[in-house]
């Protein structure tokens, strides 16, 4: 596959708007797109023929989540899980603290968290079912915000720290957290410890995050009880628990997000049923197909 120049244009300006977000120097942020800063250099300066391989533009494009085929950019619709997440984020963040999200899968809990990453400064946003290992975790942390990964894990561990206290209010998101090993886990807490006060965390998960800790804390896994500690010692949900007041919410939220990615015109409440399950609960995957049907 090649890379069209306007694709690499479009990648150039995601590289533009990640570089302001980033708070580390050229290098560490050239390092965290697996390109070197002479390269990153001439890039920003306009000057990027025959600079990178199209391999590497395509993993520039991965990382920053920038789409490289003819589909349609999402748009964000405000809804109310979108929102509450937003400020989660933002108080982790302003305060280093750590906070502990379980709630039902496919609400939009992952585009919010990407959509908060992508928009602030000094936060990294790891999917955990893609780097489930302890190993796999702590280097991913370290690539992400510049940090040398591929040496001594002792001392990819001890420079992300070391980085971690330098910086202005780093927030790490964990995404998927249920998927990962138990010594990841460990680490987390490790990490957590190391950078208290300095670092803001926020772990996300469904239903099996939930059932994870509290299975692994009732059978007395050692690092469990701590983690949840560490964590508010309560699990936060976006979603109403009664369970008629959650569809509700789900469905506004769904219509929400219809409206903001539909043409004039289209009937959306056609396109909220057709997304629905025989509960009437809307699946935020299926709307993307069923919007691609109008056209």
């Amino acid at each position: 596959m090649l890379v069209s120049n306007d694709m690499r244009a479009r990648i150039i300006e995601a590289m533009k708007v990640a570089r302001e977000n980033f708070g580390g120097s050229d290098a560490r942020f050239a390092n965290s797109l697996n390109i070197n800063a002479s390269q990153l250099s001439r890039i920003m300066r306009g000057d990027w023929e025959k600079v990178l391989s199209d391999e590497k533009w395509i993993t520039i494009a991965r990382i920053l989540g920038v789409g490289i085929g003819t589909q349609s950019t999402w748009k964000t619709a405000n809804t109310p899980v979108f929102q509450f997440i937003t400020a989660q984020l933002e108080k982790c963040q302003a305060e280093s603290m750590s906070a502990l999200l379980c709630d039902l899968s496919d609400i939009g809990k992952t585009y919010a968290a990407l959509h908060y990453q992508r928009n602030h400064k000094n936060v990294v946003y790891v999917d955990c079912s893609q780097v489930k290992s302890k190993q796999k975790l702590i280097r991913k942390i370290a690539k992400s915000f510049g940090v040398g990964s591929t040496g001594k894990y002792d001392d990819v561990y001890e420079d992300l720290v070391f980085y971690l206290k330098q910086l202005p209010t780093p927030l790490i998101i964990l995404d998927e957290a249920g998927d990962l090993h138990y010594e990841a886990f460990l680490e987390i807490k490790a990490l957590w410890n190391a950078t208290e006060q300095a670092c803001g965390y926020y772990m996300m998960g469904a239903d099996g995050l939930k059932q994870k800790i509290a299975r692994a804390i009732d059978n007395k896994k050692v690092g469990y009880t701590e983690l949840f500690s560490r964590f508010g010692r309560k699990y936060i949900n976006c979603l109403p628990a009664n369970n008629d007041d959650r569809i509700k919410m789900l469905q506004a939220t769904a219509s929400m997000i219809i409206k903001a990615n539909s043409k004039e015109g289209t009937d959306v409440m056609q396109v909220l049923r057709a997304s629905a399950d025989a509960q009437g609960v809307p699946s935020l995957r299926r709307i993307n197909k069923e919007l691609s049907k109008l056209g």
